[in-house]
């Protein structure tokens, strides 16, 4: 084998009990998965916002950031709740470039997986602790979850493992969302097929252990755009597109059907200040049908402190070293003007 095995990394358990989480933050955590929950079931009209970072690549910036998004959360909390994305595993494309701070804690240093597993978990803590926002992460690798599972009140399946057997078992074994983004190839079918293995339950191999896993209600799609054999970019957010997702979700009899938007990636052809118009075009939709109205739980944008993105060795203090994303002050306008529009949904004149 062409491997090096480097050392011998605590499991899940150990770390939880090295990093233990209080009483009073599950409690909090607790709240905010209800209040979460409560959307997809259809308890709740109010808006998801899965929100933040495109890569979680640095402490202090991401903290920050979240200070200024609990403020904003208490100007909207009539009609928007904020799931903040706190992204700490990226995938790579073509296998290159920064793998996130699971990898690297530091960007500008050598992978360590013990101490990015260390960060991580301190990351999502201190998130918790500061802000009472308790986040979204992506489910990139099935076997490491369990690290923040305690911590967690969302988990994205990327477009890349959608239809891989590990993360649609795994995600049939959670208790929180779990939503499944279309495959870069745009193929729903693909996507609703690991919806449909989400929701149920199934026996498999999970951390070395045989488990059965009860099935996930919550398991939902995420409409991302997606790019055909040329790499081109086509969106999957009109109105259409909702319509085509509804009239899938009838035919594929699922519980709670739902769907996030993704207002980046293919849907914007990665220029992240059209996330602005995407998202307000995605609640006209909803204000002209009601079957899309119900189907539509929330959107996910990308956003930092700064505008755009940037090399790693430039090193400004809270602009993405990822994917461009929206700065602060475009953000903050956002959250607000969608609130607005939340609030006076029935009227279509707006």
């Amino acid at each position: 084998m062409n491997m090096n095995f480097k050392r011998k990394l605590p499991i899940p358990k150990e770390v939880k009990a090295m990093y233990p989480l209080s009483e009073e933050l599950a409690k909090i955590k607790k709240n905010n998965d209800q209040e979460i929950q409560d959307i997809f079931l259809g308890k709740s009209n109010k808006l998801l916002l899965i929100i933040g970072p495109c890569s979680a690549d640095r402490e202090d910036a991401v903290l920050d950031y979240m200070h200024r998004l609990r403020k904003v959360q208490e100007q909207v909390k009539d009609v928007i709740v904020i799931c903040p994305r706190v992204y700490t595993n990226k995938p790579r494309t073509n296998g290159s470039g920064y793998k996130g701070m699971l990898h690297q804690p530091d960007p500008t240093m050598e992978p360590d997986m013990l101490k990015g597993i260390i960060a991580i978990r301190e990351l999502h803590m201190r998130v918790l602790l500061e802000t009472g926002f308790s986040c979204a992460d992506e489910m990139l690798y099935p076997e490491n979850h369990r690290y923040l599972s305690d911590l967690l009140s969302y988990v994205a399946v990327g477009a890349r493992s959608v239809e891989n057997q590990q993360h649609r078992l795994t995600a049939s074994g959670l208790n929180v969302p779990v939503g499944m983004k279309n495959p870069t190839s745009g193929d729903l079918m693909v996507m609703m097929n690991s919806i449909n293995a989400g929701q149920h339950g199934h026996t498999f191999i999970y951390r070395g252990w045989e488990v059965e896993s009860k099935g996930n209600p919550l398991t939902h799609a995420i409409l991302r755009g997606y790019v055909d054999e040329y790499g081109n970019s086509y969106a999957n957010y009109h109105y259409e597109d909702l319509k085509k997702l509804s009239d899938l979700y009838d035919k594929c009899g699922f519980v709670n059907p739902a769907v996030i938007v993704d207002c980046n990636h293919s849907n914007s052809s990665k220029k992240y200040e059209e996330q602005i118009r995407i998202a307000k075009e995605i609640l006209h939709s909803t204000r002209h049908n009601e079957k899309i109205h119900s189907l539509v739980k929330g959107l996910m944008i990308e956003s930092y402190l700064v505008d755009g993105c940037q090399n790693i060795e430039e090193g400004i203090y809270g602009k993405s070293i990822t994917d461009p994303c929206l700065g602060w002050e475009k953000t903050e306008k956002l959250i607000l003007d969608l609130a607005y529009l939340r609030r006076n949904e029935k009227n279509k004149d707006l």
